[in-house]
C-alpha cells in the first residue's frame, strides 16, 4: 500500500542540496568552496560504505535482504545521479567559482598555459620540491608491481618510445604527504596565482621520462570498501584484536569505483582496466582534477576576508559568575545548544568532577571524541585523583575505531575501567553521570547527569548543531544509573519509565505517542507531531507516520539527510518535510508531540534509521523544565519558518526552495543565535 524512497537515492538528494549551497551568492567565495569540498568528501565516503555494500551483495560476500538484481538496479540509479551531480559540480566550479576568485585577484590555473613569468618558478619548484619524491612505475599487464591505494591521486602517463615508436604506460603517485595540493606561485600586479600539484608534475614530465615522448597524462583515483565486518561473538579481548587486524586491511578493501579523467584515450582506459582488473561497472569518467574534497585546502591570501566570520560562542553569565556548577545544577536544569553556546561548560563540568573531593564516581559513554581530547584528559585526572571512572567505549564507531582504541588504552593505563562494545549492538547514547559520596546523614550521594544529542567532542561541537542538558533530576538520574548497569552487566531485567531506551521501551513509547495524536485527530482536535533528525528510513515507523497523516495529524519533519518518506501522496498529504543545510551541520534530534496541549518534548541520540532503532543502544530523554522546553519549541518553529536556507523535499526527491514572498527573511541559524543570546 505504502511507498518509500530508496535510502541511497534519498541520500544523494541530500548531497545535491549540499552542492547547491556552493551557488549561494550571498556567501563569501571560500565558504562556497567549502561546500564543494564537503560534497566531494561526502561522496567519497558514500562509495566506501554504501556502494561497497551493494557490490558485496552482488558478489555474495554479505547476507542481506537485498538480492543481486536489486543491488545492480540501485547501482545503476546511483551512477546516473552521481554523473549528473558531477557535471553540475564542474559547471559551478568552472563557471561560477573560478570567475569569482579571479574577480578577487586569485587565479587558479586549470588547463591554462602558465604565464611566462611563472615558467621558471614552476620548473625550479618541480626540481627542488617534487622530483625527489616521485617514484614512476612502468605498467605491464603481466607484471603488476603497484597497488593503487584508496582515495589517493595517481597520474597515468602515456609514453611513446622515441627509438621504436612503441606505446608504454607509467603510473605516478602524487606525493601529497610531502607537498601541498595547491602550489603558490609568485604574485604579479597584485594577483595571487596557484597551481594544482599534479599540473606542476604534468608540465615537467619530459624531465622524468628521458628517451620517451609524453603523449598525455591523466589523473585517476580508486575508492575501496572501507567497512569493517565484526564477528559479534568475539569476547572483548578478541574484539580489540579483531578490530586492529581489520583496520590494517581497510586500505586494501575491494574496489568500489574507479574515477578517471574523461579525456583519457579509450586505449589508455582499456589498458589500465585490464592491468588492474577493473570492470565497466566500476568506471566513472570525471573532470581533469580529481579528489576535489581538497578544495578546502586552497589558500586564502586575503586574510580571511573571503570567508564567513566565525560565530563567537555564547557564554552564560550565571555560570561564569559561579565558583562551581554543581550547586546551580541542583537548583535547575541547564540547557546548551551548540555551537551557539560554548562547549567549555561541559569541559568545566568534568574538570570540577575530577577535582571535587565529594565526587566518588564518573561514568561516560564514548562514541566519537576529538584527538588530544580535553574530555579524556579530565577523566584521566579524575582517575589519578582517586575517583572511580568508568568509560564505555564504542570500538565500532565507523572511521573512529583507531582513535577509540588509542584513547581507551591511554585511559586504561591511567586506571580507568574500560568497557568495550556490546556484541551485536553499537552504543550510541550520549550520557555522562557524576556521583558524589554518600553522606552519613542520608546514606545517599547526590548525582549529576549530562545528556546530549551529540558526541562528547569539543572539535565537532564548534561545527555541529546539538543540544544538551545538565540535570540532577532524581527520576532521570535513577534511570541513567540503570542504563550504565545495562551497559556494564548487559542486564535486560530493567524497567525504564522516563528515559526511552532502544532494545527496551523506545519504539513502543513512540508508537504510543503517535497513537495518541491519531486519536485526537479522529476526534477533530488539534494533533501535531514535529520530528527533527538526521535520517528517517525505518519503514515500520514510517508506516506509523503515514497512518497518522491519513488520520489528519499534522506532521512536520525536519530531516537533514536520508528521508524515505514520500510526501504529497494521498496517505502523506499532512506530512511536510523540511531540509536545512547551512554553516553548521544540523545534528540535533528532537521529538515533539502536542498531546492535548501538554506538549511532550524529547531530546535524543537516535535517528529513525534501522541501525539506530534495532542495532544500537540509544536514549531519548524528556525535557522537563518548562523554560527550556519553550526555548526548544521556539527553535523548532524558527527552523520550520526558515525561508533562506530551508527547502522542502517533494515527491520526486527534489530540494524545493521556499518561495513564500515574505518580506521578512527567517534565517534559522542566524535567528537561533539571536534568540539564545
Amino acid at each position: 500500500m505504502y511507498s518509500y524512497f530508496n535510502r541511497d537515492i534519498s541520500w544523494l538528494s541530500f548531497n545535491y542540496r549540499v552542492l547547491l549551497e556552493s551557488e549561494d551568492l550571498s556567501m563569501p567565495v571560500y565558504e562556497r568552496i567549502k561546500f564543494l569540498s564537503i560534497h566531494a568528501s561526502n561522496l567519497e565516503e558514500f562509495y566506501k560504505i554504501r556502494v561497497a555494500e551493494h557490490r558485496s551483495v552482488i558478489m555474495k560476500k554479505v547476507h542481506s535482504d537485498e538480492d543481486s538484481a536489486e543491488a545492480e538496479q540501485i547501482l545503476e540509479e546511483i551512477k546516473r545521479e552521481v554523473t549528473r551531480q558531477q557535471q553540475e559540480f564542474l559547471r559551478i566550479f568552472q563557471d561560477e567559482i573560478l570567475p569569482e576568485l579571479a574577480r578577487k585577484n586569485i587565479i587558479l590555473y586549470m588547463d591554462d598555459v602558465p604565464l611566462p613569468e611563472h615558467r621558471a618558478f614552476i620548473g625550479n619548484y618541480f626540481t627542488d620540491e617534487i622530483y625527489p619524491f616521485l617514484q614512476p612505475v612502468m605498467l605491464l599487464k603481466e607484471d603488476i608491481r603497484i597497488f593503487i591505494r584508496d582515495n589517493r591521486l595517481y597520474q597515468v602517463v602515456q609514453l611513446r618510445k622515441k627509438e621504436t615508436g612503441r606505446i608504454f604506460y607509467s603510473i605516478i603517485k602524487i606525493p601529497y604527504a610531502k607537498i601541498p595540493r595547491f602550489i603558490e606561485l609568485p604574485s604579479i600586479d597584485g594577483k595571487y596565482y596557484y597551481m594544482f600539484a599534479e599540473d606542476v608534475i604534468s608540465v615537467n614530465l619530459s624531465e622524468i621520462f628521458i628517451g620517451y615522448t609524453v603523449e598525455g597524462s591523466y589523473n585517476i583515483k580508486i575508492s575501496r570498501d572501507a567497512d569493517i565486518f565484526i564477528n559479534e561473538d568475539d569476547s572483548q579481548t578478541n574484539l580489540v584484536e579483531t578490530i586492529r587486524k581489520k583496520l590494517k586491511k581497510r586500505k586494501i578493501g575491494d574496489l568500489s569505483r574507479f574515477v578517471y579523467d574523461k579525456r583519457m584515450p579509450s586505449e589508455c582506459v582499456s589498458y589500465i582496466c585490464e592491468t588492474f582488473n577493473i570492470g565497466p561497472e566500476d568506471m566513472i569518467p570525471d573532470q581533469v582534477h580529481l579528489n576535489m574534497e581538497d578544495l578546502i585546502k586552497l589558500p586564502n591570501p586575503s586574510e580571511k576576508t573571503l570567508e564567513v566570520e566565525p560565530v563567537i560562542p555564547i557564554r552564560i553569565p550565571e555560570l561564569d559568575r559561579a565558583n562551581r556548577l554543581f550547586p546551580i545544577i541542583r537548583k535547575k536544569d541547564i540547557f546548551f545548544h551548540y555551537p551557539y553556546h560554548t562547549f567549555d561548560y561541559f569541559i568545566r563540568f568534568l574538570m570540577e568532577a575530577a577535582t571535587n573531593p565529594h565526587v566518588a564516581e564518573i561514568m561516560v559513554t564514548q562514541y566519537r571524541v576529538a584527538q588530544d581530547s580535553e574530555i579524556i584528559n579530565n577523566l584521566i585526572n579524575a582517575a589519578k585523583n582517586g575517583k572511580k571512572v568508568t568509560v564505555f567505549v564504542e570500538l565500532k564507531a565507523r572511521f573512529d575505531e583507531e582513535n577509540n582504541l588509542f584513547t581507551s588504552e591511554m585511559m586504561k593505563d591511567a586506571g580507568i575501567k574500560i568497557i568495550y562494545s556490546i556484541p551485536g549492538l553499537k552504543v550510541h547514547a550520549k550520557v555522562a553521570l557524576v556521583r558524589e559520596k554518600s553522606s552519613p546523614a542520608t546514606n545517599f550521594g547526590r548525582s549529576y547527569a549530562y545528556l546530549s544529542t551529540g558526541n562528547f567532542n569539543e572539535k565537532t561541537a564548534k561545527l555541529y548543531s546539538d543540544m544538551a542538558i545538565l540535570t540532577s533530576n532524581k527520576k532521570l538520574i535513577r534511570e541513567i544509573k540503570q542504563l550504565f548497569e545495562v551497559l556494564e552487566t548487559q542486564n535486560i531485567n530493567v524497567e525504564f519509565k522516563h528515559l526511552w531506551v532502544t532494545q527496551f521501551n523506545l519504539i513502543p513509547n513512540l508508537k504510543q505517542m503517535i497513537a495518541k495524536e491519531i486519536l485526537q485527530a479522529k476526534k477533530g482536535n488539534k494533533a501535531h507531531i514535529i520530528l527533527k533528525m538526521n535520517g528517517l528510513q525505518d519503514q515500520v515507523m514510517i508506516d506509523e507516520l503515514y497512518k497518522a497523516s491519513e488520520a489528519g495529524v499534522k506532521i512536520d519533519l525536519i530531516v537533514r539527510g536520508i528521508c524515505c518518506i514520500i510526501p504529497n501522496r494521498s496517505y502523506s498529504r499532512n506530512i511536510r518535510i523540511t531540509r536545512i543545510v547551512d554553516k553548521f551541520l544540523e545534528h540535533s534530534r528532537i521529538w515533539y508531540f502536542y498531546n492535548e496541549g501538554e506538549e511532550n518534548l524529547f531530546l535524543t541520540s537516535a535517528d529513525w534509521m534501522k541501525r539506530n532503532l534495532y542495532r544500537r543502544i540509544e536514549t531519548a530523554f524528556p525535557v522537563l523544565d518548562k523554560t527550556i522546553k519553550q526555548t526548544i519549541i521556539d527553535i523548532l518553529n524558527i527552523q520550520l519558518n526558515d525561508n533562506v536556507k530551508a527547502c522542502f523535499i517533494d515527491e520526486k526527491l527534489n530540494n524545493v526552495f521556499k518561495n513564500d514572498n515574505c518580506t521578512e527573511k527567517v534565517h534559522a541559524q542566524r535567528d537561533i543565535y539571536t534568540l539564545l543570546k
